[in-house]
């Protein structure tokens, strides 16, 4: 489990059919193989650790599904490790189950805030609130608000600066993870 609280980010070293190689030097001393760490939201496991860099297998799926497909070399890509239980719980929880991507469509500055806005998919919009969480990128932001299949977020420049949301521009696509809470509301209120 994961909280959306991006701890580094990494540059892409290598892409394969089944792998990506990532270099991490402010986070190599605390992975090893077998960890589980979010790569733009997407949870994989280290399978090899190097000095400065790791690697970890990925599933044609998750390439498919996530940007991680569309990803190259020295792209940059946001970093948390696995929640400990005995640290502070920030954020909201992350599970590191990206449901698909959105498109961002609008971008403007409003005081000392990027507001971002992305067009989602309609399957998903129903577990998006205005207030509620969502994870771009593995990062956990509150929404502000939901048009119809759009939602808008706000970036405080620290998030900004510290993460690759820095890099996007209109039209690229960002990983997107809906509030698991509402999707197990969801399930427990439905009729059966």
């Amino acid at each position: 489990m994961f909280t959306g609280i991006i701890e580094s980010t990494g540059k892409i070293q290598s892409k394969r059919k089944n792998s990506l190689t990532i270099k991490a030097p402010k986070l190599i001393s605390e992975l090893q193989t077998g960890s589980s760490i979010a790569v733009d939201g997407a949870c994989l496991t280290v399978t090899k650790k190097g000095k400065d860099s790791f690697e970890a297998d990925v599933m044609p799926i998750t390439f498919e599904r996530t940007t991680l497909g569309q990803r190259k070399k020295d792209d940059l890509v946001n970093l948390e490790l696995a929640m400990l239980g005995s640290k502070r719980f920030e954020g909201h929880i992350v599970g590191g189950h990206v449901e698909g991507t959105a498109k961002l469509t609008e971008m403007k500055i409003v005081d000392n805030a990027y507001h971002l806005t992305f067009k989602m998919p309609e399957e998903l919009s129903k577990y998006v609130v205005a207030t509620g969480s969502i994870a771009i990128n593995g990062i956990s932001l509150t929404v502000m608000d939901v048009v119809e299949n759009k939602f808008t977020v706000g970036i405080i420049p620290h998030t900004w600066e510290n993460t690759n949301l820095q890099n996007l521009k209109i039209g690229d696509m960002v990983n997107i993870e809906t509030d698991i809470l509402a999707k197990y509301a969801e399930k427990l209120t439905k009729k059966k």
